[in-house]
Order: C-alpha cells, then sequence, then structure tokens
C-alpha cells in the first residue's frame, strides 16, 4: 500500500510564513546612527530625532509623499544644534537633519549641572520656562525639550512647556533660553567690574578660663 508523504514548508528567516503571500520580512528596525566627533571640542556628538512629519501631496498618479526629520546634536558638554530635514525617504531625511544641526552648533552657558539662572523664552506661540534645580533632581520636562536639554549637557531642571506644542516651535524656544543664558563672570566682565571673593566666616574662639584666685584663710579667733 503506498503512502503519500506531505512534506510541511520550512519558515523563512526573518518573519512568518504566510500563505498567499511572500516570505515575512520581520519587524522593522531603524537603524542608530554611528557616533561623530565634533572637530572643535574634540567631544562625542549624540544624535536624537525629536519629530518625524510625513506631508503627501496628490498628482494624476496618486499621491506622493515627503517627510521632514526634526534632529537635536550635541556633545553633552555645552555645545548643542537643531536641523530639518526634508526628503522623499526617512533616511535621508535624518541624514540631512543631523548634517544640518551638526554645521550650526552653538555653546550655551551652563553652571556645573544646571543653568545659571531663570529664564522664559518664546518662539512663534511656544513658550518654554526654564529654572534651575538642585542636584539630583534630574530633568523635569517633557520629551521634546528633554531631548535638548540633555544633548546641551545640563542633568538638573525644572522647565513648563505653555503654548504652542508644536514640536518645531518647542524645540526652537528651548534653544533661544539656552543661548539667553550668561554666567555672572561674563556680566561683570562686560560691566567692567571684578568678582569680589568673600572670605568664609570665621569660627567665634572659646574663651579661655580664668585662673582661679587664691584663697585667704578665715581669720581665727
Amino acid at each position: 500500500m503506498e503512502t503519500n508523504t506531505v512534506v510541511e514548508p520550512t519558515k523563512p528567516e526573518g518573519g512568518e510564513h504566510r500563505p498567499g503571500r511572500g516570505p515575512g520580512r520581520g519587524r522593522r528596525t531603524r537603524p542608530e546612527p554611528a557616533p561623530t566627533f565634533d572637530e572643535q571640542s574634540g567631544q562625542q556628538l549624540t544624535e536624537k530625532v525629536v519629530f518625524i512629519n510625513r506631508s503627501a501631496k496628490v498628482v494624476k498618479g496618486g499621491r506622493r509623499f515627503n517627510f521632514s526629520a526634526l534632529i537635536v546634536v550635541g556633545d553633552k558638554h555645552g555645545r548643542v544644534g537643531v536641523g530639518l530635514g526634508k526628503a522623499g525617504e526617512v533616511a535621508d531625511a535624518i541624514r540631512k537633519g543631523g548634517e544640518m544641526a551638526r554645521s550650526e552648533m552653538v555653546g550655551v552657558s551652563l553652571k556645573d549641572a544646571t543653568i545659571p539662572h531663570e529664564v522664559f523664552s518664546h518662539y512663534c506661540g511656544a513658550k518654554v520656562l526654564l529654572r534651575p534645580a538642585s542636584p539630583g533632581t534630574g530633568i523635569i520636562a517633557g520629551k521634546t525639550v528633554r531631548a535638548v536639554l540633555e544633548l546641551a549637557g545640563v542633568k538638573d531642571v525644572l522647565t513648563k512647556s505653555l503654548g504652542s506644542r508644536n514640536a518645531s516651535n518647542v524645540v526652537k524656544a528651548t534653544l533661544n533660553g539656552l543661548l539667553s543664558l550668561r554666567l555672572r563672570e561674563d556680566i561683570y566682565l562686560g560691566r567692567g567690574l571684578e568678582i569680589k571673593k568673600l572670605e568664609a566666616p570665621k569660627a567665634p574662639e572659646t574663651a579661655s578660663p580664668s585662673p582661679s584666685l587664691p584663697t585667704t584663710p578665715a581669720p581665727t579667733e
């Protein structure tokens, strides 16, 4: 008696086999950009994608899509830049935005791990409030403001985003706030003044005990 054997199809690598369709491609993962170095400061640059927007143009044959990527680049030591790249593919838009951000990097004034003073900045409809914080507080901010502050090197700060939530305007408002920061040394130098260093107060000296006076014996009768 003859028996018919059926060979089960093997699942291709990278995804689940679906009958009637091509091999599965699996989950797509966006490749992380390779680290680059800043020629001026010699520090390693970190690139972060803040927002990706897709726009469509209706033509005779259908719709044509275009992508814009908002990129923030910084060395986490006081230098940060923002760029907006546009292209027909997401990868090209990210590459163009990164190149633009690296070419427009600027330095900001920081005090240790926080900012020197409070600042309120706005760009179009976006308004951002930045306040210095004590060590250990962390970055209290949303994802858009956090991206700029982290790559600039701020570790302790309190923020509040007011007004518009447009990612591009919020990033530019945050960058304008960082650029308006000034250290006390720079302010004194611009006015031609010298910073007077106050001496630490000295601890009060303890009074030495007075020597005991000799006691005279009582007169006897």
